[in-house]
């Protein structure tokens, strides 16, 4: 039976990385539940299913839910789209794990949704277009450091698995993908107001090649303190520890103004 090709996706198509990808995540984790988004073809699907954990695929598109009614009957498909899905009646309120071959136009949204119910989601494997998984796992010091990697980095431990060739896809894509494993890292608190410091971590990067002293003056009025050091650098060479603690000073000075 031939999958109906929707459009603007491409359908991964080889077994191995399919196998590969479902591994790091079942035989990294041995999770309980699974929720997997946008099963497609059912490619990486095929390779969740039969374990002990219980396994849930959300899936938008039409033609993919037919195809996989009769591909694979077993597998329960929820007719939805992530982003709107209420996560906390998937699995009965319980934490599950998250995989897929993600969407790239809203692989993004994806991580920023999954830090938002962090309580929930202990950890994931996904395929990311190549720029965006370098982006939420580069470090400090690097051209693709910037927002999504330290909001991400802050909660999540952040590993780049491997690359995937264009070739892989049908159709290819114009572009390479890889893989990446985030864990939930053992905290519940980073040090400072979380609200507060993705406000000052966007705020950062809203200018990256500028310093600090010209992107932080409207949360900071005191000419003084821009004067500093720390604002004579760029965000792409702060680290986690040190926007926390600019986190925690523009509160404080806030506080003082009240």
């Amino acid at each position: 039976m031939q999958a109906k090709k929707s459009f603007g996706q491409h359908f991964l198509a080889v077994e191995s990385i399919a196998s590969r990808i479902a591994s790091s995540l079942l035989d990294h984790y041995e999770p309980q539940r699974v929720l997997e988004v946008g099963p497609g073809t059912g490619m990486l699907s095929k390779y969740l299913q039969g374990g002990p954990h219980q396994l849930k695929a959300v899936e938008a598109d039409r033609d993919m839910i037919s195809y996989l009614g009769k591909y694979l009957p077993d597998l329960e498909v929820i007719p939805a789209d992530f982003m709107r899905l209420d996560l906390n009646e998937l699995f009965d309120g319980q934490p599950f794990h998250l995989i897929g071959n993600y969407p790239y136009n809203i692989s993004s949204q994806i991580v920023f949704r999954m830090i938002d119910h962090r309580d929930l989601i202990p950890g994931m494997v996904g395929m990311f277009q190549k720029e965006m998984a370098e982006r939420i796992t580069s470090k400090p010091g690097s051209k693709e450091y910037g927002v999504i990697s330290v909001l991400t980095q802050v909660w999540y431990q952040c590993e780049y698995l491997f690359t995937v060739q264009e070739g892989s896809f049908k159709p290819p894509p114009k572009v390479k993908s890889a893989v990446i494993r985030l864990t939930r890292l053992p905290i519940s608190d980073i040090g400072c107001d979380y609200k507060m410091f993705r406000m000052v971590v966007k705020q950062a990067f809203s200018q990256r090649r500028k310093m600090l002293r010209n992107t932080m003056k409207n949360l900071i009025r005191d000419p003084d303190i821009l004067a500093e050091p720390l604002f004579t650098l760029r965000p792409e060479v702060l680290t986690l520890q040190q926007f926390i603690d600019l986190t925690n000073r523009i509160i404080l000075l806030n506080a003082e103004e009240i």
